[in-house]
């Protein structure tokens, strides 16, 4: 794999077939999403970006043969080892959140399928992706070469401790839940750069959260609604909350939403 960033590559365009319909009427299942939950989340539409990135992205390249039929479904799909390609209305939710500008460079922790690394490579100029089992770190790299999509680069590493090496990033999208907020992932962002990340015990509440780096060893932390992800494996299975936060939360309360 490349480990230099690369100009921004990821055009990838559905071509006409027999599911461009449910392709178009997935995108309309976002904007009524996006429109349902406007009062908790604060917006009634998304980034016109973000949305024409959801469009030319093809999820069916992302899930499994035999979950094909779920491709345009707004759920979760299941992709093996235990772990989903998220439901397109978080995946869109939590890029625009993050507020992607084209000359970003952005770390993904859990790369999955790819699908997350697709549509923001549309979006940024770099997107470094961690993902902790294998295999599929192993089939995403493959899958996005495939594709055409060059300015993305998979490592298989523990994404708890994120991706040093290219750090500063001028953001962090994580796409599984985390007892806490993981440090190291907060260490790695540029002042003035956000964490987008589901924050929660496996299977109980979780709230999907924005942490804003406001300074060295200082952010500001804000609630948005609650989501239901697979868990963070490797350390960030850890309960243990980290010592010393510097934060400030806002925003309101967890709201149910829509799951993961």
């Amino acid at each position: 794999m490349a480990d230099t960033a690369a100009p921004v590559s990821g055009t990838m365009t559905q071509k006409p077939s027999d599911i461009d319909s449910p392709a178009q009427q997935l995108i309309a299942d976002i904007a009524a999403d996006v429109r349902l939950l406007s009062p908790v989340i604060g917006k009634k539409t998304l980034a016109p970006e973000v949305t024409a990135a959801m469009a030319r992205v093809a999820r069916h390249e992302f899930v499994p043969p035999e979950q094909r039929y779920l491709a345009y479904v707004n759920a979760p799909v299941p992709i093996g080892h235990g772990q989903t390609v998220s439901q397109p209305f978080i995946v869109a939710l939590m890029t625009d959140l993050l507020k992607p500008e084209r000359d970003d460079v952005i770390l993904e922790v859990g790369t999955g399928s790819g699908y997350q690394a697709a549509i923001l490579a549309q979006l940024v100029r770099h997107v470094y992706s961690t993902e902790i089992i294998p295999a599929l770190a192993r089939s995403a790299e493959k899958r996005l070469r495939r594709l055409g999509i060059t300015n993305v680069t998979v490592t298989t590493r523990d994404g708890y401790y994120g991706w040093p090496e290219h750090a500063p990033y001028d953001g962090i999208i994580v796409t599984a839940a985390a007892p806490h907020i993981p440090p190291p992932l907060v260490d790695q962002l540029r002042i003035g750069a956000r964490l987008v990340i589901p924050v929660g015990q496996p299977f109980d509440q979780q709230v999907l959260t924005i942490v804003e780096k406001t300074g060295p060893g200082r952010h500001e932390q804000t609630e948005l609604l609650s989501v239901a992800f697979v868990p963070l494996t490797g350390d960030g299975q850890a309960s243990r909350p980290p010592p010393g936060e510097h934060q400030q939360k806002s925003g309101p309360e967890s709201t149910p939403g829509n799951e993961s």
